[in-house]
């Protein structure tokens, strides 16, 4: 089904085209073609190494000339409960784009990421009383709230993480009332005061929080997971997407026992959900938000689409 098509420029053949224009290290640059739903698809992944600027212009060069336009390593929205907020940098890029649609990854968040965490829970992969840590779950909304619905005892990082502030919250009533606070202000910051971009994204920080320590599985953003915890993983299960084979690698070296992806595995990696979006867009023409939503839904449905599982040691995992 993810199959890569070495050549498939056919007479009649239609290409689809999708670029992830990402603020992080152009070391993770990745291009693959795949056939899907009889449709062929070109997928490319394009790091502007935290540089704004080069990201404004790439996506104004891009505009019209491809399907789908993807944002990485910055979001768009950010939610908490029912209450979207716009991210001042997300916006000066999406409108960048006057032609091509600019998504940035929250629409499958809210779908496909529930998805999976209902489909592990029906496997015993996570089960009530579980300690699981989301590093940001205001990036991650759907997968906070359907971690708590299965019986997860959950720990939000989000000011920790985010901002520095050394709380943990653990229930997303709380985290609505510190984000109805924080998030107007945050969300006009330069977005690399918040979230790692480019080289930061290879840099290493070491916390010492309890928290992290007591968790059983740490589910959100892999950079803030590479960041933050990589001495901090023996035994733990990651719940994550955007993993290179190198990462995966990086990660068994680290002790964790088992590595889930929201998003399938396609040519040697996981790409990011801002991707994954963006070829959907691609594959449906569809750019209005409330269609969206309802053929992402049927997409994964016909795709088939299952979480990518690979156990390293699974002795260590309930």
């Amino acid at each position: 089904m993810l199959n890569s098509a070495a050549a498939f420029r056919k007479k009649g053949t239609i290409l689809k085209k999708v670029v992830s224009v990402s603020l992080g290290s152009s070391r993770r640059n990745h291009q693959v073609h795949l056939s899907l739903l009889g449709q062929e698809v070109s997928i490319e992944r394009i790091g502007t190494d935290g540089d704004m600027e080069r990201a404004v212009q790439l996506i104004r060069n891009l505009d019209g000339k491809v399907d789908a336009i993807g944002l990485g390593g910055i979001d768009l929205y950010i939610f908490a409960g029912s209450k979207r907020y716009v991210l001042k940098d997300g916006a000066k890029l999406a409108q960048a784009a006057r032609i091509t649609p600019v998504v940035d990854g929250s629409g499958l968040k809210n779908t496909l990421e529930r998805q999976v965490v209902f489909n592990l829970a029906e496997q015993g992969l996570l089960y009530r009383g579980q300690k699981v840590l989301v590093v940001c779950a205001v990036d991650r909304f759907g997968l906070a709230e359907s971690l708590e619905k299965v019986g997860c005892r959950t720990t939000y990082g989000d000011l920790y993480f985010g901002l520095g502030i050394p709380i943990a919250l653990h229930r997303l009533e709380t985290l609505q009332k510190w984000a109805q606070l924080i998030i107007p202000v945050i969300s006009k910051v330069p977005f690399h005061y918040l979230y790692p971009t480019g080289n930061k994204q290879e840099k290493k920080k070491t916390l010492s929080a309890s928290f992290i320590k007591e968790t059983d599985v740490i589910a959100g953003d892999f950079h803030f997971i590479k960041r933050y915890m990589l001495e901090q993983l023996e035994g733990k299960v990651i719940l994550t997407n955007t993993v290179t084979a190198e990462d995966v690698d990086l990660l068994k070296g680290c002790g964790v026992s088992r590595l889930v992806t929201t998003t399938p595995e396609i040519a040697g990696r996981s790409f990011g959900t801002n991707v994954m979006e963006a070829l959907f867009v691609a594959l449906t023409s569809s750019s209005k938000e409330k269609e969206s939503i309802q053929s992402y839904t049927n997409l994964i449905k016909q795709l088939d689409w299952q979480p990518r599982i690979v156990n390293f040691y699974c002795n260590k995992t309930a």
